[in-house]
């Protein structure tokens, strides 16, 4: 009997969402799920996410789609113009795609942050890298030098996004 394969996915939610909202469209996240398993194998996906109180529903809706939830506190910043809401899941995502390495075959990581740099380059070194998924055009040049991972959710625009 073949070996199933147990592929993770690890999502930096923020990056994704204005990624492709600044592409000029918006993710239908099940129809996102369904592809990370059907075209990555993907077992489970790890969707980090700020925590806002009063948007349970979207979280209900999350998890019901097949994502894992990592919630980060968010903090309230007043500039005194303009109030915006910031949860940087970056150390999230590193930690938990290291805690998890053991019980996955391989990575994919969907962001084109840099910060994540040493995270792809670790999980490369340890031959636990399957893909890096950027939601634009426009990602660190940090990963540049992982190019041979690199797809842009932009190939799947038609196949992504909400009807």
């Amino acid at each position: 009997m073949a070996k199933e394969i147990k592929n993770y996915c690890f999502i930096d939610s923020q990056n994704l969402n204005l990624g492709v909202k600044s592409q000029g469209w918006k993710l239908d996240f099940a129809r996102f799920r369904v592809f990370l398993k059907d075209k990555y194998q993907v077992d489970k996906a790890f969707l980090f996410i700020g925590y806002v109180a009063g948007n349970q529903g979207l979280y209900t809706f999350l998890q019901k789609c097949g994502y894992i939830c990592i919630f980060k506190p968010t903090l309230e910043i007043n500039d005194g113009k303009v109030k915006q809401i910031k949860g940087n899941v970056d150390a999230e995502l590193v930690l938990h795609a290291v805690i998890e390495m053991a019980n996955y075959e391989k990575a994919v990581i969907v962001s084109g942050d840099g910060d994540f740099h040493c995270l792809v380059e670790y999980l490369e070194q340890q031959n636990k890298l399957l893909k890096i998924i950027v939601p634009n055009l426009r990602y660190s040049s940090l990963l540049r030098k992982f190019s041979k991972y690199i797809v842009n959710i932009q190939l799947f625009r038609n196949k992504l996004k909400c009807r």
